[in-house]
């Protein structure tokens, strides 16, 4: 990414057309990156809370007084019960300083709670894992040469402009590309083929490919023999998933299942994207573990633009441990703080404490996330939140939805304004990011903040106070093959560096499992009681899972993100937020004319868990029995001051403990009086006169 500066001030922000995986370009929300530093409500000067929790009334303060309130109350709280303290945090920023380096190393001193950060992409990473024993996969420059493109529970247009310009041009020379998602996304609308099945059954489909592969012998025996573990298990459970099966899981038809793995099992240069929209259920990490058996089965491994490709983010050699230095912890390695799932946030802050679960939650610091919009089951989490008991601090650049609960609100920089490090997860390069412009007022790294608590707090430790620099250049093993050739000075001079893999990095194997290869089973899986091939778990929230909840909220609602907002990243750049302008719920014209909804009007979705209204638009985009919420919305910023996530779930995936996200049923209704069919008021006339 590029910077164009006049006097000091950042003026625009363009891409980079030397860096080889993004070419110059940009997607619309990062384009307007310099709209969102310099915007109007940019936290600038240190606050503290002045109202009650949630009204979001502060008054300024300085960094000495800001600092010594959060000093004294943390020493006070880990003198008693460290693990009373509680970080709370995610990718604000992706970077490993301003992310994992500083604060992770606070925390560990003080020997706080630690956070199991799995809210994206836990139950995606669990399985790679335990298939190729790490986040990896193709490259995805090589897509471009592909000729069938399965992209899976991905809308690229919206979350991966890069990857689709690859897309792109495969299509244009010939290659055929098919969206699989139960929602016609923009993505969906430009691709060959559309396969709308069911929220939550893509590891049913994928079994059902591998059903037809075996059955029609379109495998690649010798790469099966060479590279993989447990294929005649997985083959015996793939032949329990016929497409007639299949078909009925997935609500789609047989010949489509047919169609497609004769097509992908006779095509060598067969590459999948996945995304993380797939693995936001009960069974996500089994379904991923199924679909990234898929090319080992085939051979397409064999080719470099073959493969699949959910995320590249374990080919970088980050150093975990210097970053975060987890042997500051009192009793490290033998006793370790408890760790609290991210996703089960509003019960954590709600539980009284007890011995299983220890002492009560008596003070949280975020920083990089917006919990109560972001996280699910939102009405606990905003009643956590609320607590006058709790002791918050929420380092941001604006006044989120969650800083309104804040007792200190403490202005962090942008990326403009920091140095810091990263890796990527859908290319292979590593990148540097360097300040472009000095810090707006009196706003700090999140690692300077954390400097600071821990001075005012008297710690003596000489990891907390490192440098940006000192901790960028511990981020990477620079010794690891993958880097050869590379160190921080180089890495200063290009800004960038690619890492040093294989075209093609599982043609010969060479899988990072114990067994170096392909695992179809997984003994790991086996000794820790779980199934070790990959299955199909049906949703939570379903006909199948639960079907007298389901006669009661019989729509499945998925909430993917809109085109203009990164999470909840960008909601309050009005130039994103008019695009987007409200609050949308796209809903198939059965529904809509089974509950009398017409398109265009208020409706409110709703289950036991909460509520939220917004615009109906009656479309077959959404596939019959699906409601479609394009978010993340901040609450403050809709017009009922609610979003998705009123009616998600703290209910974790089956490996990984993700979130279930799109595991969700609800109703939906017009928010006006609902009107009464001339049958419903003839029946009820009829009733009334007997």
């Amino acid at each position: 990414m590029r910077v164009v500066l006049d006097n000091g001030r950042a003026i625009k922000v363009l891409g980079d057309p030397d860096h080889p995986p993004t070419q110059g370009a940009l997607c619309t929300k990062v384009s307007r990156y310099a709209e969102r530093v310099y915007h109007p409500n940019r936290l600038t000067t240190p606050m503290k809370r002045v109202g009650p929790k949630g009204e979001g009334r502060f008054e300024t303060i300085s960094w000495d007084e800001a600092l010594t309130i959060a000093a004294t109350r943390l020493a006070e709280i880990a003198v008693r019960a460290p693990e009373a303290i509680v970080p709370y945090s995610y990718a604000g920023t992706m970077g490993l300083v301003q992310g994992d380096s500083i604060a992770q190393r606070f925390f560990h001193k003080l020997g706080a709670s630690q956070l199991d950060r799995t809210i994206c992409a836990a139950a995606g990473a669990a399985g790679l894992k335990y298939t190729y024993g790490a986040n990896i996969g193709m490259h995805s420059e090589f897509f471009a040469e592909s000729e069938v493109i399965l992209i899976w529970g991905a809308n690229p247009i919206a979350s991966n402009l890069h990857f689709w310009t690859r897309a792109q041009e495969a299509k244009r020379n010939g290659a055929r590309l098919i969206a699989i998602d139960p929602y016609r996304s923009l993505t969906a609308e430009k691709c060959h083929q559309h396969i709308a099945l069911r929220p939550g059954t893509d590891g049913a489909l994928a079994l059902g490919l591998m059903h037809v592969l075996i059955v029609e012998n379109l495998l690649d025996h010798a790469y099966i023999a060479a590279h993989t573990v447990g294929f005649d298990e997985l083959s015996a459970r793939a032949l329990d998933y016929p497409p007639a099966r299949v078909a009925d899981i997935c609500g789609i038809e047989a010949q489509t299942i047919v169609d497609l793995a004769r097509l992908y099992g006779s095509t060598k240069k067969a590459a999948i994207r996945m995304n993380y929209g797939l693995q936001r259920v009960r069974g996500g990490g089994n379904a991923v573990r199924a679909i990234a058996s898929l090319p080992s089965l085939t051979g397409a491994w064999l080719e470099r633009a073959g493969g699949v490709l959910l995320s590249s983010g374990g080919w970088a050699p980050v150093d975990s441990h210097a970053l975060q230095r987890p042997d500051l912890m009192p009793g490290w390695p033998a006793k370790i703080p408890r760790v609290i799932n991210m996703n089960a946030i509003g019960d954590a802050l709600l539980h009284p404490g007890d011995t299983e679960f220890g002492p009560k939650v008596e003070a949280v610091i975020v920083y990089n996330s917006n919990p109560v919009a972001v996280a699910p089951d939102s009405v606990r989490v905003a009643e956590g939140f609320a607590r006058d008991d709790l002791f918050t601090i929420v380092l941001e650049h604006f006044q989120t939805d969650t800083a309104d609960y804040a007792d200190l609100l403490l202005p962090a920089t942008t990326q403009l304004e920091h140095l810091d490090v990263h890796k990527s997860y859908g290319h292979t390069y590593v990148m540097l990011n360097e300040p472009a412009i000095a810090p707006l007022g009196e706003a700090r790294p999140n690692t300077e903040i954390f400097r600071g608590i821990a001075r005012y707090m008297g710690l003596d430790e000489p990891a907390l106070y490192e440098s940006d620099e000192a901790v960028a250049q511990a981020a990477f093993r620079w010794q690891d093959p993958t880097l050869d050739g590379v160190d921080w000075a180089s890495l200063k001079k290009t800004g960038w560096a690619q890492l040093k893999l294989a075209d093609a990095p599982f043609a010969e194997g060479g899988f990072r499992t114990p067994s170096g290869k392909c695992e179809f089973y997984s003994e790991r899986l086996a000794q820790q009681g779980l199934e070790p091939l990959p299955d199909y778990l049906a949703p939570y929230e379903s006909a199948d899972g639960a079907p007298e909840l389901a006669a009661r909220y019989p729509l499945a609602m998925i909430s993917p993100p809109a085109r203009n907002f990164l999470n909840s990243t960008f909601v309050n750049v009005e130039s994103l937020r008019s695009t987007e302008g409200e609050p949308h719920l796209d809903m198939h014209p059965l529904d809509a004319r089974y509950r009398e909804i017409v398109d265009g009007e208020q409706v409110r979705i709703f289950n036991d868990r909460g509520s939220m209204q917004a615009r109906v638009r009656v479309t077959d985009r959404a596939r019959e029995g699906l409601v479609v919420g394009l978010s993340i919305w901040w609450k403050k910023l809709a017009p009922d001051g609610c979003n998705a996530n009123q009616v998600t779930s703290q209910a974790l995936t089956d490996l990984g403990g993700s979130a279930t996200f799109y595991d969700c049923l609800v109703e939906v209704e017009a928010a006006r009086a609902p009107r009464e069919s001339s049958t419903k008021a003839a029946h009820r006339g009829l009733e009334a006169a007997v």
